[in-house]
């Protein structure tokens, strides 16, 4: 499992993986060694799995549900997939914030948001510590609103696996008229 020790799906993705259709294509942002994407595939959905470095996906390729892209969302180019539309999109343990547009843009209307990281207060209790790759207080819903639509949302300190201060969301696009 090379550089990604955790390999069971999230309980917040898993609570709201059912939002998404099974028959839509989910966009597993940072996908690390694909728990998520793993997950979605197990579903029957089709899934783009894009990491800076995929070498823990692999092993995926022969599925012909998944594309893998190795993409460094991180060093100002464009976004690499402008134009494509997901039917969920779910990134976990990950924060970038020029990229919150480009997800709300590449969300399908009705589309799923399943969203999780680590939020101010982490400090505390170890990785990562860096106010670049933590939420400040509300962030996360502030980031989506007049977009989406939340579904549920959290932000709190929970000490399982390890203590952490995390925000989580879960917002659906809103159908065009």
């Amino acid at each position: 499992m090379g550089r990604h020790a955790i390999s069971e799906p999230s309980a917040w993705v898993s609570r709201f993986a059912g939002l998404v259709p099974a028959d839509g294509t989910v966009l597993d942002l940072a996908c690390g060694a694909g728990r998520h994407s793993r997950l979605f595939l197990a579903r029957g959905n089709k899934v783009v799995a894009l990491d800076i470095d995929v070498s823990d996906v692999t092993d995926l390729a022969p599925n012909p549900k998944i594309e893998i892209i190795e993409a460094d969302l991180e060093n100002g180019r464009p976004f690499p997939l402008q134009g494509r539309h997901f039917a969920g999109i779910v990134v976990s343990r990950y924060l970038y914030r020029p990229i919150f547009p480009a997800l709300i843009e590449a969300l399908a209307p009705g589309g799923t948001l399943i969203y999780e990281t680590f939020a101010k207060g982490n400090e505390a209790f170890g990785r990562p510590r860096n106010p670049d790759h933590l939420l400040d207080p509300g962030e996360l819903l502030e980031a989506v609103c007049g977009h989406l639509r939340v579904l549920a949302y959290e932000d709190l300190t929970e000490g399982e696996p390890r203590p952490a201060a995390i925000q989580r969301l879960c917002a659906r696009r809103k159908d065009k008229a």
